[in-house]
């Protein structure tokens, strides 16, 4: 395992950058999968290389995302407690955050569960 950080994603993949050595390499889409909403630029994680090439990531337990979009917590919604909304985070990745959240806020998402873990 070394460890790599996210620089972008465009039509050819996603793109990484190896922190020791600093060696680009891309993933196709297909290899990254669901991953790619937990991917933002500088995202540190680590990589499995097998003869020297990458062949999987290993994302960190969580990562730090801000809300860009969230419905309008009404009040009285919180009287059955844990009550959540609908949020969109940075990466296009779409969670379930408490009502108090607001856009522009940045939340800890697990990258196991895909469950926000609370404000950053």
């Amino acid at each position: 395992m070394s460890s790599a950080s996210f620089l972008y994603a465009d039509g050819d993949g996603f793109h990484f950058m190896d922190e020791t050595t600093y060696e680009q390499f891309t993933f196709e889409a297909e290899q990254v999968g669901d991953e790619r909403g937990f991917l933002k630029e500088g995202v540190s994680l680590q990589v499995l290389k097998y003869n020297g090439a990458p062949v999987s990531l290993q994302l960190p337990q969580f990562v730090e995302l801000v809300v860009t979009s969230t419905e309008l917590g009404m009040r009285g919604d919180t009287a059955a407690g844990g009550a959540t909304k609908q949020a969109t985070l940075e990466t296009g990745l779409v969670v379930r955050v408490p009502l108090f959240i607001k856009e522009g806020e940045r939340v800890r998402v697990n990258t196991q569960t895909g469950e926000v873990a609370g404000r950053a």
